[in-house]
């Protein structure tokens, strides 16, 4: 199951230039999920991340990976229940940054359920670049009414 960027805006709050996730390429209904942002050059926040040294920031490496993992619950909702509920990042935990992504990456994003109960989802999350893990923390979720 394949989300364009029309579908992962149905389901997120999220717009330019804090949406973090250009589309989402493998969908297990309520499992896992995985999704990637293309790193450019031209993203504003290189002006100010290591001018001259271009670094993506590791906090939106981690909103990434959160953007994504929010997936997961609207895998397992109705379409009329995704214009009602919002899912709110709660927690990061077990957060771990193992090398730079640089412009001209294409950041991958994994996310699996590790628990899942009631409104609470607990989420593993990884970053790649060419099949490099660059990223990766545990991240816990509350899904919840607009």
């Amino acid at each position: 199951m394949v989300f364009d960027i029309q579908k992962i805006q149905k389901m997120l709050p999220h717009r330019y230039p804090f949406l973090l996730v250009d589309r989402i390429t493998n969908v297990k209904e309520g499992e896992e999920v995985e999704g990637y942002l293309n790193i450019s050059i031209t993203n504003s926040v290189f002006q100010g991340h290591f001018p001259g040294h271009p670094i993506y920031p590791g906090v939106l490496i981690i909103e990434g990976m959160a953007q994504t993992g929010a997936i997961l619950p609207f895998t397992v909702l109705d379409e009329e229940h995704l214009k009602e509920k919002v899912v709110y990042f709660m927690s990061i935990d077990k957060a771990k940054f193992r090398k730079p992504v640089k412009p001209g990456d294409k950041l991958v994003y994994r996310v699996k359920t590790l628990k899942h109960r009631g409104k609470i989802w607990q989420l593993e999350a990884k970053a790649y670049v060419d099949e490099e893990l660059v990223a990766e923390a545990e991240l816990k979720a509350m899904i919840m009414d607009k």
